[in-house]
């Protein structure tokens, strides 16, 4: 009965288990680190996928936004943002959150800014909320004292495009990016149902001139 009624309810896997031993019986779905021998052609999947959509950036992420493995496009963009960008905003793993939203992350270079920031600090607390991001939670926690609320809470108007774009001037390079997110549709381990492909796309020409064109170098 608990089964069938989460999978109505679309309750994610971890939170199955959570419902499962609460009600006094043993978890089902196990939560296999990456390096698994079973999760081989998940991670060969994974491989693939960031591979073909070079030479644009993409990265494979988890339920707190934590890069678990990412292309060499996706290594370059965080190069031009700076090379020691990772080192500057901290924490143990590389994180997009803290990329974003850390007070020596990205903000600087992101000419959108009042746009774009309302919309991905409130799609990262839905899916703590939705996914029981504990992690994802602690993140938001920390980075929210930075955060002008004003700012998180009223985004600015933007044309009406199919999609709003990244858009990031450095050094007299402007690159504009839209990302499509990839999951696993039928996932029956935890760690797959939670780990996503962040596939960024050029949303103009000049930017996927560049991209392009450094692929070839």
């Amino acid at each position: 009965m608990i089964l069938q009624l989460s999978e109505t309810l679309e309750v994610p896997l971890r939170e199955r288990n959570d419902w499962l031993v609460a009600a006094g019986f043993a978890p089902i779905f196990k939560a296999r680190p990456l390096n698994d021998p079973q999760m081989s052609q998940v991670m060969a999947a994974v491989r693939m996928m960031l591979a073909s959509h070079e030479p644009f950036p993409a990265a494979a992420v988890d339920r707190a936004w934590n890069i678990r493995m990412a292309n060499a496009p996706f290594d370059m963009l965080s190069a031009m943002i700076g090379a020691d960008v990772w080192t500057r905003i901290g924490g143990t793993e590389r994180n997009l959150m803290r990329l974003f939203f850390h007070p020596n992350g990205i903000k600087p270079f992101v000419t959108n800014w009042k746009s774009i920031a309302p919309l991905l600090w409130h799609r990262a607390q839905r899916e703590a909320e939705a996914l029981g991001g504990e992690e994802m939670k602690r993140v938001l926690a920390e980075l929210g004292q930075y955060q002008d609320e004003h700012t998180l809470w009223s985004a600015e108007d933007a044309a009406l495009v199919p999609v709003l774009p990244l858009e990031i001037a450095k050094d007299g390079a402007r690159i504009s990016l839209f990302t499509v997110i990839a999951t696993f549709g039928t996932a029956q381990d935890v760690t797959a149902e939670e780990l996503r492909i962040e596939s960024f796309f050029p949303a103009d020409d000049a930017t996927e001139r560049l991209f392009r064109g450094a692929g070839s170098a």
